[in-house]
């Protein structure tokens, strides 16, 4: 598409569907971009601490810690729809589970810890975004996670899965201390 006939519609659009899809590759650059210094994340509260400010480098920490987790991370988009500052996303999310998977209790201590299982899974998920002056300025989202979880293995889980949460997660509230 020629940039010279982009619509502020196109432009939301586009900034809303690069914003998912550097959570899988982007560098801090990518999210200064286009992720406003004021921008918060709404979903924020099960993650690192790191993830819970405001502007790129919260969102970057948000990539960060899912991309620790699952390997081949992308979305597909299925639809985008714009209605003045907001976008509305319905994706599926890919990944694989590869590393310990860490939710965060709101006083940012671990809360649970899902070791990896090595399978892949395919959630649909649906992301809201207000753009302002181009650039993201908050996000919702709702995310299949009981389906992901099913996926993965963690529910139900078997007896030794429920003996592996117990030691990845002692071993992450150690990890989380010394930092």
């Amino acid at each position: 598409m020629d940039s010279t006939f982009l619509t502020a519609a196109d432009t939301a659009r586009a900034v809303a569907i690069r914003s998912v899809e550097i959570m899988a590759a982007g560098e801090l650059a990518d999210f200064d971009a286009i992720i406003h210094p004021a921008a918060t994340n709404r979903e924020a509260k099960a993650e690192p601490p790191a993830a819970r400010g405001r502007g790129p480098a919260a969102y970057y920490a948000t990539a960060l810690w899912l991309r620790a987790a699952y390997a081949d991370l992308h979305h597909t988009i299925e639809a985008a729809v714009v209605d003045g500052e907001l976008v509305a996303l319905h994706t599926t999310m890919h990944g694989r589970h590869v590393g310990p998977f860490v939710a965060y209790a709101e006083d940012g201590q671990v809360d649970q810890v899902f070791p990896p299982t090595g399978k892949t899974f395919a959630v649909t998920q649906s992301h809201w975004l207000r753009i302002v002056d181009g650039k993201v300025i908050e996000h919702w989202a709702n995310r299949d996670d009981l389906g992901q979880a099913m996926q993965l293995g963690w529910v139900p889980p078997t007896p030794i899965y429920l003996l592996r949460m117990a030691r990845a997660k002692r071993k992450a509230r150690r990890e989380n201390k010394t930092r």
